[in-house]
């Protein structure tokens, strides 16, 4: 039974992941041989203040991003 976990920083709808989370099912079925059923996918999100990334937690990139360059 193949289990796959993926660290996301939160801020994807559920639509985004429950899409995510089919295609890399159907992935595996087809490359694995495996059945749907045998196959678990679980999401660990963490806050945008409790993930960083080159020195700036994503919540402070996220800012950073939406500013105007100069």
């Amino acid at each position: 039974m193949p289990e796959i976990t993926i660290n996301l920083a939160a801020g994807r709808t559920d639509e985004q992941k429950r899409a995510m989370m089919l295609d890399i099912t159907a992935a595996l079925v087809t490359h694995l041989g495996v059945t749907a059923d045998a196959v678990v996918i679980q999401i660990n999100e963490a806050s945008l203040n409790n993930k960083m990334k080159g020195g700036k937690t994503f919540a402070e990139r996220a800012v950073a991003a939406k500013q105007p360059n100069p």
